[in-house]
């Protein structure tokens, strides 16, 4: 009998090998459809989706196509919720594969290395397993529930040395604290995350936006930021990278399973030793609850 752990485990290893197939598809066209650094106004390979700032690329529907069929062939009878093909938001009986195929689509059209491949999968709407792979770095994140978060540079099959154990920085002074966070494409929500942050960053070290909520939460967990906090995301922006950050031991909170973008539900993770601190900051600020702003 298959323990509820294992079950994760197996999710998890499927989790990375897709994503690692798929990381090394948007690497390849990275070179392809754009310029080493910078892009090229009027692109044909890039349209808009809710916005005229928020794009897609060629390569986000190829990897999802991709994605997709790689998830239908090894897990047939479970659904997909992906960013650019959709799906329904209501929560499956069963497993629910929760996709990303470019999580910072801007970067990778700039040239800016941080852009992500993401993958989960969850029972309940709880995400049990995930990876998140950090494309221009060739590094992934892992995580199952229960199990531990983990990084390792090159792939499954082709490792560069050992994977690491993952724990959140040991910060205890939230005064000190290195804060990630994001901004959506809406410009009235935007203008909300702004004076958010404005009243935010003279209670912290500094303030970082590196332009893939994936890899913001990854980054709590290796401990290259000590938390994230931003509002709107959707379920495939968090769905792995808030199983591995919470695997790291970072407190996180997470918008419902069942969540949209426009609902403007914050994303929240921060390190043990500072949690406490930082979660009462936010609530000082009013920045715990949603933030309204999209129609």
């Amino acid at each position: 009998m298959t323990s509820s752990s294992d079950h994760a485990a197996e999710l998890a290893a499927v989790a990375r090998s897709v994503a690692e197939t798929a990381a090394h598809h948007v690497r390849t066209r990275r070179a392809e459809l754009f310029p080493p650094t910078g892009t090229r106004t009027g692109e044909t390979a890039v349209s808009a989706k809710s916005t005229p700032t928020d794009p897609v690329t060629l390569a986000d529907t190829e990897t999802e196509t991709l994605i997709r069929e790689l998830l239908r062939t090894q897990r047939p009878d479970e659904t997909i919720l992906g960013e650019e093909e959709g799906g329904s938001v209501d929560v499956p009986d069963g497993v629910r594969w929760v996709v990303d195929p470019i999580d910072g689509t801007v970067n990778f059209m700039y040239g800016v290395p941080a852009y992500a491949v993401s993958v989960a999968a969850q029972v309940d709407g709880r995400s049990v397993a995930g990876a998140v792979v950090d494309v221009a770095r060739q590094v992934t994140y892992w995580a199952w529930s229960g199990g531990g978060a983990y990084a390792c540079a090159g792939t499954a099959q082709e490792p560069i040395g050992e994977p690491v154990r993952l724990r959140a920085n040991p910060i205890d002074d939230v005064a000190f604290a290195l804060v990630a966070t994001g901004f959506a494409y809406n410009a009235e929500r935007r203008a909300q995350q702004g004076a958010l942050m404005a009243q935010l960053l003279p209670r912290v070290r500094d303030l970082r936006r590196i332009g893939a909520g994936a890899l913001d939460l990854c980054m709590v967990a290796s401990g290259a930021v000590d938390a994230h906090i931003e509002h709107g995301l959707s379920p495939w922006d968090w769905a792995a990278g808030g199983l591995v950050a919470a695997e790291a031991g970072a407190r996180v909170v997470l918008p419902p399973a069942d969540s949209r973008s426009s609902d403007g539900d914050a994303t929240i993770a921060a390190a043990p030793g500072i949690a406490d601190a930082f979660f009462a900051v936010l609530d000082e600020i009013g920045a715990t609850g949603p933030l309204p702003g999209e129609q």
